[in-house]
């Protein structure tokens, strides 16, 4: 099964429902269609867009995310499926009195996966680690010592090869593109959460009461190297100061199409996301210790 990553923000098009279908009709009246079952993602930024309510219910009942931007063309919500597992009401309660010593070692495993993956990324790009991989052994219960901020303080400027880079969410140069892939990686760890009968909104790490999407910040950590690289790999031939367009936006994505290792087996992101997110009902249930993260 393909998933789709669909972003329209280039011309004005029509969105229905037909029968199974995802119809994307275009003003000249051509179309072209998807299985809703194979549509991960919806991103609509294009102010002309107009689309049918079927579509919602149709994209959400199959479990595929809708993701609404803002003028310019950076993601501002999503709606993900309400219901994603015949488990949910048992699953939100063994996450909700999830003790926090178990917590903590869970996001120990983040941090480690994280900076090991950081690691791998800078080694690969330029031949050198910067010291990450040593890092990966101090990381303690909960990263009490937060080694995941002394990693980033050296990941960053070695990333861009660029001492006075910085990552800046307000950012006008590639922290605009790293935003967008951030997005997008974001709804598709909330959609795994989701789908593995959890609440996205209990974290095991962040905690903010406005963010109801906390699970998703905290799974997709170590995922966030994919968008890193790809992102490395556009400014490395434009501008970083060019504003978001259909190319640099593709380019940004397509890792997230790709293929990747989990213990032994080649897998779709999707499908190890779903994995990851029920590794850690696993964990909640006392059933398992690791939580599941790809070879980047």
């Amino acid at each position: 099964m393909t998933d789709y990553i669909i972003d329209i923000s280039e011309e004005a098009v029509g969105l229905k429902a037909s029968n199974n279908l995802l119809v994307i009709e275009k003003e000249d009246g051509k179309k072209k269609t998807y299985p809703f079952d194979e549509v991960a993602a919806l991103i609509v930024s294009h102010p002309r867009v107009y689309l049918t309510h079927h579509v919602l219910s149709r994209l959400a009942e199959a479990g595929g995310i809708f993701i609404v931007c803002n003028e310019k063309h950076m993601p501002s919500g999503m709606i993900l499926p309400l219901s994603g597992n015949y488990a949910q009401t048992e699953r939100f309660g063994i996450q909700a009195s999830a003790s926090l010593p178990l917590k903590k070692q869970c996001w120990s495993q983040v941090v480690r996966a994280k900076v090991r993956a950081q690691a791998k990324l800078l080694d690969k790009l330029h031949g050198d680690d910067r010291g990450l991989s040593m890092l990966v052994s101090r990381i303690k219960s909960g990263d009490t010592t937060n080694i995941e901020g002394q990693a980033s303080r050296r990941y960053w400027p070695a990333l861009f090869c660029d001492p006075s880079f910085r990552r800046n969410r307000n950012g006008e140069d590639q922290n605009r593109h790293l935003n967008y892939g951030y997005a997008v990686l974001r709804a598709i760890i909330g959609r795994a959460v989701t789908a593995a009968g959890l609440h996205p909104s209990l974290g095991i790490h962040h905690h903010n009461r406005y963010d109801p999407f906390c699970l998703a910040d905290d799974l997709m950590e170590p995922f966030r190297p994919l968008v890193d690289e790809a992102v490395v790999k556009w400014v490395a031939d434009n501008d970083p100061l060019k504003p978001l367009d259909k190319e640099s936006k593709a380019a940004i994505i397509s890792p997230l199409t790709r293929r990747f290792t989990l213990d032994g087996e080649e897998r779709s992101l999707f499908d190890i996301a779903n994995r990851t997110a029920l590794s850690l009902v696993f964990i909640f249930s006392g059933l398992g210790k690791k939580l599941l993260f790809p070879e980047l």
